[in-house]
């Protein structure tokens, strides 16, 4: 699955560049609507993110391009592979690279089975 942001001002840290925070719950959101979509039946909260490193900075006006695709699943859980890339320079290194893993659950908070 891939989605776009737009990274606006409100966006920015105070130095310019793009809130790191802003862009760990793009990808987190963008992997969750993934997940959902797979898995219509399932509740996903996330567990866990694996590396969090920014490769590149990011200013405003940056057509981001986030990439996520299904890379294991278990019993409740799976873990999705996500790529951050910059849309208008598509040879450019990623931005942004990690994955995400969501457990799914009941009304309760337990763990359930995804199938």
């Amino acid at each position: 699955m891939e989605t776009q942001r737009l990274v606006l001002p409100e966006d920015l840290n105070h130095l310019g560049f793009l809130f790191g925070g802003r862009l760990l719950a793009w990808v987190d959101e963008a992997c969750w609507i993934a997940a959902s979509l797979e898995y219509p039946h399932c509740q996903f909260v996330t567990i866990g993110m694996d590396r969090v490193e920014f490769l590149h900075s990011v200013r405003e006006g940056t057509i981001l391009s986030i990439r996520s695709e299904l890379e294991r699943e278990g019993t409740t859980s799976v873990t999705y592979k996500v790529e951050v890339v910059n849309r208008r320079n598509a040879g450019a290194p990623p931005i942004f690279s990690t994955k995400v893993t969501y457990v799914s659950v009941d009304d309760t908070g337990r763990k359930r089975p995804l199938r």
